[in-house]
């Protein structure tokens, strides 16, 4: 800003500040109404020690409920034409053969497979595994 350039913040523009603030205008529509810019609004507030206001963002104190995934049945078990990606592939039988298919359940959220067969693939120690 140079020597001879007029303030931004006159007492007129304060005085309307306090004022707006004191209304309850968002931040946006106050630099709006002043001509100036959001962060301009929030950083004179903050020296002028406006009081604070609730943000209107308010976060809820109840835990959302998760989504529940599509319940999808079939006719188990699925050929590879019939197959989706919100159904289990786990396999099932030999893929040389004309039986051969997939499980055909509803997925796990985020998995490749069905509930039981998550608890065959995903084991937490060695023993499991075998």
């Amino acid at each position: 800003m140079s020597d001879n350039a007029p303030s931004v913040w006159t007492e007129e523009r304060l005085s309307d500040l306090t004022r707006l603030w004191g209304e309850g205008l968002s931040i946006t529509q106050i630099g709006l109404a002043l001509g100036v810019s959001r962060n301009a609004v929030v950083g004179k507030v903050h020296r002028m020690g406006l009081p604070k206001r609730q943000s209107p963002i308010v976060k809820s104190d109840k835990p959302r409920a998760p989504k529940a995934p599509i319940q999808r049945r079939r006719a188990v078990p699925l050929t590879l034409e019939q197959w989706d990606r919100n159904t289990c592939s786990w396999p099932i039988g030999d893929p040389k053969t004309d039986n051969f298919s997939f499980c055909g359940e509803t997925v796990e959220p985020g998995r490749p497979y069905c509930t039981a067969h998550c608890a065959k693939a995903y084991t937490t120690s060695r023993e499991n595994a075998a």
